[in-house]
């Protein structure tokens, strides 16, 4: 185990990436933890307030996000300092993201429906870096030979590609799939080759009068949510905590 990671996270520089992504999902779920202890009144933990004004979590993740991410820059990819750049970069990271419904809604949604976006924005971020950090390189680039990637025109034409296959996928109203698809070109095949979900740019503008098309893509988003939104709901109600309902506490925990 040692010997597999240090040739395959230590020598090609990738400690930084294994340490903020580690530290991003350990932050998120010890915040998790202490906002759902504080959210049913246990524990010593209490939100943090001073004045009057209460501080969210976010804050202090913009801070330390910033301070890692300017420090990871000027620190390159090796070395004790790109180390622990990494971690405060996760950390901050990890604080901001579990606080995203707020920063969309701009508005106090942690514990409602709304802030279920912020576990699924975490989830997708830590399959995307560990994606990332087992070799797959944006946009699908690391299939390409030296040879290949010495040739500017193929490799312009395969960024276009994919560029295109994503953009496809994302107006078609599949936005899990367009991101996903950056770093695995066949997730972005799928998405762009089959029918947009009802409502979005491409449905509205492309299926306004083929009614056949847009019947079948109405089925099939149905059958799909009906299969899978049950099951995203779940993970996100353990995940986030979602499911515990606290009775007359209105206050949202940071």
């Amino acid at each position: 185990m040692g010997h597999w990671f240090s040739r395959n996270i230590v020598e090609p520089g990738k400690l930084p990436l294994f340490l903020a992504l580690a530290s991003f999902v350990l932050t998120f779920l010890v915040t998790r933890t202490v906002t759902r202890l504080i959210r049913a009144g246990k524990g010593p933990f209490r939100n943090v307030s001073t004045g009057g004004l209460h501080i969210h979590h976010v804050v202090p993740g913009v801070v330390l996000t910033i301070l890692g991410g300017f420090g990871a820059v000027g620190s390159g990819r090796h070395g004790v300092g790109s180390a622990v750049f990494a971690v405060v970069f996760g950390i901050g990271a990890g604080l901001v993201l579990d606080e995203f419904a707020l920063i969309l809604h701009l508005d106090d949604v942690y514990w409602s429906e709304d802030g279920r976006k912020s576990v699924e924005v975490v989830v997708l971020t830590a399959a995307l870096v560990l994606l990332a950090l087992a070799g797959f390189s944006p946009l699908g680039v690391d299939d390409m030979t030296a040879d290949e990637r010495q040739d500017r025109a193929s490799f312009l034409l395969t960024l276009g590609l994919n560029f295109l296959l994503v953009l496809v996928t994302a107006v078609k109203g599949k936005f899990r799939m367009a991101v996903l698809g950056t770093l695995i070109p066949f997730v972005a095949i799928v998405g762009a080759v089959r029918l947009a979900r009802p409502g979005s740019w491409w449905s509205r503008r492309l299926y306004a009068r083929r009614h056949r098309a847009r019947a079948r893509a109405k089925v099939r988003a149905y059958r799909h949510d009906k299969r899978w939104t049950r099951v995203r709901r779940k993970v996100q109600d353990l995940i986030g905590g979602f499911q515990e309902r606290v009775p007359g506490r209105g206050s949202t925990p940071s």
